[in-house]
């Protein structure tokens, strides 16, 4: 797995990104939901740098919609998250065997 996929909050991005109603997201509406989703605020610089370390990584792609930023996931993008995914669910699969 690509080092930049490692941190909780990319890959929780890249999720929402996935999930996306068009495949694609403002930054706000990202930040919005992992908050919902941790019960917690996120520091904008932190949250930002995330994003932006997964554009610089080939993960994620930006563009200028007016004032907002939108974001959508590139090929390799989805390609590490449908991986991501299917390894928790053999790892839950696994789980579930086991006495």
């Amino acid at each position: 797995m690509s080092k930049f996929l490692r941190s909780g909050r990319r890959r929780d991005i890249c999720f929402l990104l996935a999930a996306a109603e068009d495949g694609e997201a403002r930054g706000q509406q990202l930040k919005s939901s992992l908050e919902s989703h941790y019960d917690d605020r996120l520091d904008p610089k932190s949250f930002y740098g995330s994003l932006s370390a997964l554009v610089d990584a080939g993960f994620v792609e930006k563009r200028t919609e007016g004032l907002h930023d939108v974001y959508a996931l590139t090929d390799g993008g989805e390609r590490r998250v449908r991986e991501h995914y299917e390894w928790v669910g053999d790892c839950l699969e696994t789980d579930a065997e086991s006495p």
